[in-house]
């Protein structure tokens, strides 16, 4: 019986795992589907003070408070982030990391260095975030409504699964992607590594790191599956197959 983690991206909570879960689970596997702070059921706790750090600890602490260990970890989107920052905290307890059209940072690199490395782009998103979050969230991906977006883009097209996703997302706490990861832990370093990528989603970063993951001798392997940026959603028995093989 092998144990699995699964780690929600921005907006989403572990609600979005909910087909997965039950897939892995029929197959004889232990599956955790944790909602990070501030997001989901754990809404009510958001706040300016939920930082990247905040995410990493709750993961972490699942992994010592249940007593996991050779856990797969997955990450998707920007769970990418938290899963490093994971790694880096508590490799002893993992036996595999899941990157599913994840971001994959480098040492230092905050999530907004890689989506809005340009100070026009970081300006504008933080004007979002003062205009519309408050000052400490960001509520959305784009401006406008999620509806079209999650038709056009993440290829949610099911009436009922578009609209069971519209209902649960919440706006992400912004200070979890401006903080920092550090990478020096060689034992993180050596775990081995998954990119599963979404083919469905045109994406100049996820195809960035798709096709380092792709390169001869990067340590990775690489796999597909034919959905949009939501596979846990769109494509449940495909990714489930996928992370079945590590098994």
């Amino acid at each position: 019986m092998a144990t699995f983690v699964l780690v929600p991206g921005a907006w989403h909570g572990g609600w979005c795992w909910k087909k997965v879960t039950a897939l892995l689970r029929a197959a004889d596997h232990e599956v955790f589907a944790p909602t990070l702070t501030g997001l989901g059921e754990r809404s009510h706790l958001a706040g300016p003070n939920v930082d990247l750090s905040t995410h990493v600890r709750d993961v972490a602490s699942l992994l010592v408070y249940e007593d996991l260990e050779r856990v797969i970890l997955v990450g998707h989107s920007y769970a990418g982030m938290v899963i490093t920052g994971v790694a880096e905290r508590a490799p002893e307890r993992l036996g595999h990391l899941v990157y599913l059209d994840a971001f994959v940072p480098g040492d230092g690199q905050a999530q907004v260095d890689i989506t809005a490395p340009e100070r026009e782009q970081r300006a504008a998103m933080e004007e979002r975030v003062r205009a519309e979050g408050a000052g400490w969230s960001l509520p959305s991906l784009r401006p406008g409504p999620w509806e079209p977006f999650l038709r056009e883009q993440w290829r949610i097209t099911d009436e009922a699964d578009l609209r069971w996703v519209l209902a649960r997302l919440d706006p992400h706490p912004y200070a979890t992607m401006t903080e920092p990861v550090r990478c020096a832990n060689p034992a993180a370093a050596a775990l081995p590594r998954t990119y599963i990528r979404c083919a469905l989603l045109p994406h100049p970063h996820f195809d960035r790191f798709g096709a380092a993951a792709k390169e001869a001798g990067s340590g990775w392997r690489y796999r597909e599956v034919v959905s949009g940026h939501d596979a846990m959603v769109t494509a449940p028995r495909e990714l489930a197959v996928l992370l079945l093989e590590l098994v």
